[in-house]
């Protein structure tokens, strides 16, 4: 057991973690975590739907029909700064001196394709006039390529210029209208209005960082007007942080807490699922999910709102079997024909799966059981075709108590040392993009808690430094992971157009963000 101080309970106290919570995170680091076991990839008409084109429309009518009574929210994880974006560009202003060799000599030394393909498209990034701009009311001039271009980056992410690497993602320039640079908090306004909004009123969230409240707020006044006059929405946008509370401990290699040089307990974020306590906050009917820096130019903004409608469709279709199957699971009797029915539509509808001895439980069970697999939030998932993109993927998995059930699953989660395991992973048709439709309220309209939905087990163990001393953190089940592991679920193939992120400033070339206007 491990014995805490005054002091440490008073830092918990503090945080709002309780002490049980973090003997539970140290015990986590002692037993380790399992690897999941992976019975085989989900495939299309084998845990992925791929409708044909009628089926689709008809969907797309069913949720236009339907939002009009509900309360839409767009949810979008925001927190992230935009420095891994630039991790070329800082590695270069690290590397490179423009009075010592020339750019071609420096590109032929290294290798350096990221930084041969951002120089080869300057005049295509969006943010190339205001950098450019800057730089002329300086007065700098040079005398080489390698000067103008060492002198664009530095101002670009110098601390005493534009500073992009401080920004978050969200809030950087990402495509070029002539007129205006939008960002990605801007883009996901305009989707929102095509697809999420009542009453000419769409509702969104994002999840950010403390230090970038003023920046989003001061973004949101200067486009709201100018998006809401062009798609003839009113905005109300929400805000909230990573809560302290969902903060994990740190710990030596022999699993003691690890201490900072003050003696204080080291805590660290607990990754993208402690974001599934923010989302348990929200109070709406449907909730779209995407990523701050998945966003589109106008060109094909119809074709992601298409399919969003098509994912809402789906949710509201099936909820409506549910909910109907949930009140009749309220009664004290059922025959044993609603029983099957019952089983039946969990099965070939929501993926679940049920252990051989069904048939032989007594009817008691039977409901029992038929009412804790139906009362659960549902996702309806989006796929997009395999392209090598390092993520997640759709997985049919078997867990410690042999329940077999359909998974977003990581690469970080599967023991590649068993080959089996590692092939079924490289063999998987699809991949993650993270797009979901949530269904969050039970057939009374009562709000889930999501935080019981939640598998403990499927969380990562990293190793670390601090201050040069090596130590193991915990992230939590992600978001889309284990923290929605309990879940009923659904994949669905989306196009490829509908996945547009940008990890690298150099995907900013990419023809999804470059376009027209709105």
């Amino acid at each position: 057991m491990i014995q805490f101080s005054d002091k440490d309970l008073e830092q918990l106290k503090d945080k709002g973690i309780s002490q049980e919570t973090v003997e539970k995170q140290i015990a986590t680091f002692q037993e380790g975590i399992p690897f999941v076991h992976l019975e085989r990839a989900a495939i299309v008409d084998n845990g992925i739907h791929k409708f044909t084109v009628e089926r689709e429309k008809t969907l797309i009518q069913n949720f236009e029909s339907k939002l009009k009574s509900l309360s839409p929210l767009k949810f979008v994880p925001a927190s992230g700064a935009a420095s891994r974006m630039f991790k070329a560009l800082f590695n270069f202003l690290e590397d490179y001196d423009p009075k010592k060799e020339s750019l071609d000599d420096y590109l032929n030394r290294t290798g350096d394709t990221d930084i041969k393909k951002f120089s080869k498209g300057l005049t295509r990034f969006p943010f190339y006039g205001v950098v450019q701009g800057r730089l002329e009311r300086k007065g700098e001039e040079a005398t080489s390529k390698g000067e103008e271009m060492f002198s664009f980056v530095s101002e670009m992410l110098g601390e005493n210029a534009l500073n992009y690497g401080f920004y978050p993602k969200g809030l950087l320039p990402f495509h070029n209208y002539g007129d205006f640079v939008a960002t990605p908090f801007e883009e996901h306004l305009v989707e929102a209005s095509q697809y999420g909004k009542t009453q000419d009123t769409a509702q969104l969230h994002f999840t950010i960082s403390p230090q970038h409240g003023e920046m989003f707020n001061t973004e949101f006044n200067a486009v709201k007007n100018r998006v809401g006059s062009k798609t003839k929405t009113t905005f109300e946008v929400g805000y909230s942080f990573q809560k302290p509370a969902t903060d994990t401990i740190a710990v030596d290699m022999e699993n003691n807490p690890f201490r900072n040089g003050d003696g204080s307990l080291l805590f660290r974020p607990g990754g993208h699922g402690a974001l599934i306590a923010n989302l348990n906050e929200q109070d709406a009917d449907i909730i779209f999910i995407k990523n701050i820096d998945n966003v589109v130019v106008p060109e094909v903004l119809e074709e992601v709102s298409n399919s969003k409608k098509i994912l809402g469709g789906i949710l509201l279709e099936v909820q409506e079997k549910a909910f109907a199957h949930a009140r009749s699971l309220e009664k004290d009797t059922l025959s044993q024909a609603e029983v099957l029915e019952i089983k039946n539509f969990l099965v070939e509808e929501l993926n679940v799966r049920f252990s051989g001895d069904f048939e032989a439980w007594d009817m008691s069970k039977k409901t029992t059981v038929l009412r804790e697999r139906i009362n659960r939030p549902i996702r309806i998932c989006g796929m997009v075709k395999n392209e090598g993109e390092p993520g997640g993927g759709p997985f049919w998995i078997r867990d410690g108590q042999n329940n077999v059930s359909l998974q977003i699953i990581e690469s970080a989660q599967v023991d590649m040392s068993n080959p089996d395991q590692a092939s079924i992973l490289r063999n998987a048709t699809h991949f993650n993009p993270v797009d979901l439709v949530c269904g969050v309220r039970d057939h009374s309209g009562r709000k889930y808690d999501l935080l019981r939905f939640v598998d403990s087990k499927q969380g990562f163990i990293s190793e670390k430094t601090k201050d040069g001393k090596a130590l193991k953190a915990l992230e939590l089940p992600g978001l889309w992971n284990g923290a929605m592991a309990f879940w009923n679920t659904i994949f669905v193939e989306v196009p490829l157009a509908t996945f547009n992120p940008v990890k690298t400033v150099n995907d900013l070339l990419k023809d999804s963000h470059q376009g027209g206007g709105l």
